[in-house]
């Protein structure tokens, strides 16, 4: 299928947050959290929070897979389509929920493990960083030591990615060449013959668009996300015209004004000046005291 979005939120969890196919999952996990084979992980639980939305509200381009690993970190890949301003604050909220509910009343601090937060945005977030692939940690500002591990977000930008050797790729940049779109069925094809979980992701792709009902609620989901658009693009459209307006109506108000002063120097009758202006007698009068 031309432009298919792979990051679309139906077909995203159920490649990524499907226990049939959590050897994908690890994959894209142990990738972008540059693992090796001595320390990958080798296990997911996922903790399905069934966050699917079916309406045009907050979450339409949100999409969460919780999950536990085998050594018990918790992680949070997060799907953002739409440009949001506030992304950091909301990746630390979800990681702080995410932390803390792994203890239950009157547990041990020690009880805690590691919780890793993932965003994968559909657009360019950190202004000021160049790489698309970006690690944030609780360090000390001066000798910029960590003061704990057990915090780690990733912001993995999507338009910022170039595949720069085909021939050298790594795990992780396979991943994000796949979700990016940038690269044809036959680039995607050479890629999987160094990283086989994209020769995978590519086949149940294509069962994926060949179930009707599937493909049916795939084009549902990016129909609601197109309207989004539109519905924004009009309000902001609609809001630089009111501004526009009512910047006209306020300098046309303040020329008034200045012309009731300078009639009323040269002692214009109140209602003379009314007239001319379309200010009222009350206004005019208070600008007279004024």
């Amino acid at each position: 299928m031309e432009n298919f979005n792979r990051l679309n939120d139906l077909y995203f969890k159920k490649l990524l947050g499907d226990k049939k196919r959590k050897n994908l999952t690890l994959s894209f996990l142990n990738g972008i959290l540059n693992k090796d084979d001595k320390n990958c992980f080798t296990d997911i639980t996922f903790l399905d929070k069934n966050n699917e939305p079916l309406t045009l509200d907050g979450k339409l381009s949100k999409l969460d897979i919780r999950a536990d690993l085998n050594d018990g970190t918790q992680v949070d890949i997060e799907v953002q389509v739409c440009p949001f301003k506030l992304m950091a604050e909301r990746s630390l909220y979800y990681w702080s929920k995410m932390y803390s509910e792994q203890l239950e009343k009157g547990a041990e601090y020690k009880k805690l493990k590691k919780a890793i937060a993932i965003n994968l945005l559909a657009f360019d977030y950190l202004e000021d960083e160049q790489d698309w692939h970006n690690i944030y940690n609780l360090l000390n500002v001066k000798s910029h030591k960590k003061l704990t591990d057990h915090i780690e977000i990733h912001f993995l930008e999507l338009p910022k990615f170039t595949l720069k050797d085909m021939r050298k790729i790594r795990t992780s940049e396979a991943w994000i060449a796949y979700f990016s779109g940038k690269y044809s069925k036959e680039e995607l094809e050479e890629i999987a013959m160094t990283t086989p979980a994209i020769k995978e992701a590519v086949e149940f792709e294509d069962t994926f668009l060949q179930d009707k009902i599937e493909r049916r609620a795939y084009e549902q989901r990016e129909k609601a996300i197109r309207d989004y658009y539109s519905y924004m693009s009009a309000f902001k459209e609609e809001g630089l015209q009111q501004g526009l307006q009512e910047g006209i109506q306020q300098g046309l108000y303040q020329q008034a004004i200045q012309t009731a002063k300078n009639m009323l120097k040269d002692k214009v009758d109140i209602k003379l000046i009314s007239k001319y202006t379309n200010l009222s007698i009350e206004e005019i009068n208070k600008i007279k005291v004024e």
